[in-house]
């Protein structure tokens, strides 16, 4: 049984890293850029949905800086990477489906790493660890 408790703990210290790592990773290159720069990136942010650059601006500020802010504390992790795929994939399929796999990869690799959140949860290193839809 032991070795089963040090399989766990080292499972729960991955998920922390990979939470905290992706979560600054995508607020450094998107989310914060966007934040500190709004009526710039008003001018440059893609409509792929119509929405109007003023709303496009806004849920990718929430899915970009508030989502991955919510997965490093841990409450709710799986439901905050669903605002972040969707704004990945948005990205690929709409904005950018011209890229290759190589132009597209960090887009692809953020895919990656929020979807293992997703399957994977918090684990059990964090804030909130009773609420539903970690």
């Amino acid at each position: 049984m032991h070795a089963a408790n040090q399989a766990r703990d080292r499972s729960d210290w991955a998920l922390l890293f990979l939470r905290i790592s992706g979560s600054l990773l995508l607020l450094a290159v998107h989310g914060l850029p966007k934040l500190l720069n709004m009526q710039a990136e008003l001018t440059l942010i893609e409509d792929p949905l119509g929405l109007g650059p003023s709303v496009t601006l806004c849920l990718a500020i929430f899915a970009e800086v508030l989502c991955p802010l919510l997965i490093i504390l841990g409450p709710f992790t799986r439901l905050a990477t669903l605002p972040i795929l969707a704004v990945l994939l948005v990205s690929l399929v709409l904005v950018h489906p011209e890229w290759s796999l190589g132009e597209g990869q960090f887009a692809w690799l953020l895919a990656i790493l929020f979807t293992t959140l997703l399957i994977g949860g918090p684990g059990r290193i964090a804030f909130g660890k009773r609420l539903p839809f970690q």
